[in-house]
Parts: structure tokens; sequence; C-alpha cells
């Protein structure tokens, strides 16, 4: 088992929230957007296998965790989400940063290289969950719809139904026969319920009023790298996403291992690969 460096813990006041955040590590900083419900601890394994080479920041997003927003009823926008992600990451550095998102982070990710240019030197956008990008007004809608029947499954049948509907819309194998071992076990306990409590009620709101503008990507300073899992199934949603995404900036798509989930299900290949993407941008 790969030795962890605990990490300093940080909070800051927004408006209308408090945030809670974590570095550790040493180098270039590399703020980590996470996916779903995912808290600062979520990407711990891939964190112990690149804190010698970067600084690794990642926070709770507002309403999940330690992220206390002052109206736990309201929907946070996922405009408000980049620029907490902004704060975060001005409270560890002045200097552009890179960052690797990862389904809803990554959509943070890209509205902050809109609302903050030069705040990213580099972005990974990993499946990005952002209707927005598909040119197809008719796969926009069906996705969308996708969302929507989700929530209203959580609410009719729990938890458990959800997560099998997500499970099937964006490609994920909860199995993983190729998951790499001695990960840290990440149970369903009572914080990570309230968490997805929160996500399915309001994220996917937050998804489904995005007001991406995905023109005005095509402009910003940030080098942005579209990504997928090398498992994701072809036609699933946020694939589709990272490819159309590709397509409006003119550039490849990269792969990384395992699926939507591969930053936990397969940490050390994910490690070798970011520092790849991230050597030249970083040196």
């Amino acid at each position: 088992m790969r030795q962890r460096i605990s990490p300093a813990a940080g909070t800051l006041d927004a408006p209308g929230a408090h945030l809670y955040y974590e570095v550790r590590g040493t180098g270039p900083v590399l703020l980590i957007g996470q996916s779903g419900e995912g808290g600062a601890d979520r990407t711990a394994d891939l964190a112990a296998r690149l804190v010698d080479t970067f600084t690794i920041v990642t926070y709770d997003r507002r309403g999940l965790s330690r992220s206390h927003p002052h109206d736990p009823a309201r929907t946070t926008a996922l405009t408000e989400h980049a620029d907490d992600a902004a704060r975060v990451l001005a409270a560890v550095t002045d200097e552009p940063a890179a960052m690797l998102g990862c389904s809803m982070g990554a959509v943070i990710g890209l509205h902050m290289t809109v609302r903050h240019p030069g705040r990213l030197h580099t972005l990974i956008a990993h499946e990005p969950v952002a209707p927005r990008l598909l040119p197809d007004t008719a796969a926009r809608t069906a996705h969308e719809r996708e969302l929507v029947a989700i929530q209203k499954t959580y609410e009719r049948s729990g938890l458990a139904a959800a997560l099998a509907e997500i499970a099937h819309a964006l490609g994920i194998d909860p199995a993983g026969p190729d998951n790499e071992p001695d990960l840290t076990p990440q149970p369903i306990d009572a914080r990570r319920r309230a968490d997805f409590d929160r996500f399915i009620r309001h994220d996917f709101t937050a998804v489904l009023r995005d007001t991406l503008d995905t023109a005005a990507l095509r402009h910003v300073p940030t080098r942005i790298v579209p990504a997928v899992g090398r498992t994701t199934p072809g036609e699933v949603f946020d694939r589709r996403c990272a490819y159309a995404l590709a397509d409006l900036l003119g550039t490849a798509v990269v792969d990384l291992p395992g699926g939507h989930n591969g930053s936990t299900s397969h940490p050390s290949g994910y490690a070798l690969r970011l520092r790849e993407l991230l050597g030249a941008a970083t040196a």
C-alpha cells in the first residue's frame, strides 16, 4: 500500500457559503474537480501517486460534506461552483494552475476557463456532463430527460435504484473487473448518502439549467484537453460530450485508464497518464 501524505486542511468564506479544501504534496499546483458527490478525499489514492510531483488541491463542492451553503435549499449554479473553485485556487497560489475535472468537475472547469481567464493554464476535461456541448438538439434533449428521469427514480425508489440508472446513463461498471488492487474502500455511509442527496436533487438541476457559453471556449487562454475513459461505452452521454468538446475546439480526445470513474478505480495508471499530459505544461 502506498504511503499517503496527510493533507493540510483549509477553509474560506465565499458569498453564501463556507468552503472546505485540502492541500498536499509539492510542486506545480493541480486542482482536482471531483465527479458526482465526491468530496476532497474522494481521490486520495490518486493524490498519493502524484504528491511527489504536484501540489494537489481538492475541495468539497458547495453543499457537500464540509462545504456548507447558507441556504441549503437553494440550488448552486455551475457558474457559482466555478467561482468557488477559483477562490480555492486563489487561496493556494497566485500562479496559473492545472486542473483535472471529472464529469461535473470538468463542466466546472470549463466555466472557470471562461469566467476566470488565466486562472488555469491547462484543463483536462474528463467526460464533462454538459448537454450544451452536444450540437444535436434531439440528443441533448434525450440526455436531459435521462437526468430528470433519474431524479424521479430517486424520489420514488431511493438511492440504490437511482445509482443503477446513473451507472447505465454514464457507462459506469460498478464491479470494475479490471480495477487496480488495494483501493481505499469508499462505503456509502451517512455522509455519502447526504452528499448523493444533494448531488441528485440539486446538482442534476444545475446541469439541466447550465448556461455554458460553448462558443467562448474557443477563445480562452487555457489549454483544454478533452478526455475519455478507455472502457467507457461509445454512445453514452458523457463520452459523447467529450468528443463534442474536441470537435468544438478542433483538437483530439485523449484517453485515460478505466471508465467514467477511472480516477478512483485506476489511480496508478491515471497518475502515469496525467504526468504525461501535464509534463510539458508544468516543466
